[in-house]
């Protein structure tokens, strides 16, 4: 019920220009969100990989409504590529959404869009993550992979949520490629003839999805590159520390080395478990999101897990 009235809130613009201006909901949200200004995530950056942790930096935005709204966003993208690219020692890249460069517009304009991002970051030394978003733009994300792939493009990645019966399909399909995939159980709205409606089926699916990961790593030898920069082919996206352990003891049992892996998390969440993870040898990936519009994927992560929503709650009283 919660979970529904958030991710309701997400995408309501009345919500989000009466939240926005309440001072204590950004005191709230800073706890997940790395800062406004492109600076103050390189130095979020900086001070994970001090601990031995690795990051993808997304410029917050989705759902461009005009095409110069689309090119700014892409602009946005490049100085985040040139912040990386001018500091090799930064271990990390970049993660985006699709409907932020142009694809809820025109498929054409995103696709030239996403082929002179993807440019860039080869420049740059480093690597997109194409983040997925809701069932109608499903399809369409996974074509617009493909045609990069088809131009010759091997600097990005796919994600797959786990909660969408199409998972397994994509997921088997991806892999043949050796696409690199975050796997994430899923934050928007779907219909019961989509997603799965039980959290139990969720997760099973997730370690489903997780044994075909580790096998497609441990078939094509993929290992995280030396600079942090290049994931392997699984990247475990959770919190959840059932499916971690999941994942580990399958890695353990077929053989896959420990950076023939990594484990993923939100900035702002589960940071003891990040460095329990590190402590034991294994890549851990922080995604470190920036920007101003920061509301849809803040409105996400109170949608998620109850103790975010009791955070919030308890900012409001404070004032």
């Amino acid at each position: 019920m919660l979970r529904s009235f958030f991710i309701y809130l997400s995408k309501a613009a009345w919500a989000q220009n009466l939240i926005t201006n309440w001072s204590f909901a950004w005191r709230t949200a800073s706890r997940f969100i790395a800062g406004t200004k492109l600076s103050e995530a390189i130095q979020v950056v900086k001070d994970l990989n001090a601990k031995g942790i690795n990051a993808t930096l997304d410029h917050l935005g989705e759902h461009t409504n005009t095409p110069e709204e689309a090119q700014q966003a892409t602009d946005d993208i490049f100085a985040t590529l040139d912040a990386l690219g001018a500091d090799a020692t930064v271990r990390g890249n970049v993660s985006i959404k699709l409907t932020q460069i142009g694809l809820g517009l025109d498929e054409n304009l995103c696709a030239e869009n996403l082929e002179r991002i993807l440019a860039r970051a080869k420049q740059n030394n480093t690597f997109v993550r194409v983040d997925i978003e809701d069932t109608p733009y499903t399809d369409k994300t996974i074509n617009l992979y493909y045609l990069m792939h088809e131009k010759g493009y091997t600097n990005v990645g796919m994600a797959v949520q786990s909660y969408l019966y199409r998972a397994e399909a994509d997921t088997r399909r991806l892999t043949q490629d050796k696409t690199t995939i975050r796997l994430v159980k899923g934050a928007y709205k779907e219909p019961p003839e989509k997603a799965f409606p039980r959290k139990a089926d969720v997760d099973a699916n997730y370690d489903l999805l997780t044994k075909i990961l580790i096998d497609a790593s441990l078939t094509f030898q993929t290992t995280l590159s030396s600079d942090g920069r290049i994931p392997p082919i699984p990247a475990i996206a959770s919190h959840d520390e059932k499916r971690i352990e999941f994942a580990r003891q399958y890695a353990e049992k077929v053989g896959l080395p420990k950076n023939g892996l990594e484990f993923q998390m939100l900035y702002g969440i589960r940071r003891d478990l990040q460095e329990k993870l590190v402590k034991e040898g294994y890549p851990v990936r922080v995604y470190v999101p920036f920007g101003t519009h920061w509301y849809p994927y803040f409105m996400r992560r109170l949608a998620e897990r109850p103790a975010n929503i009791w955070f919030f709650i308890s900012n409001f009283f404070k004032g």
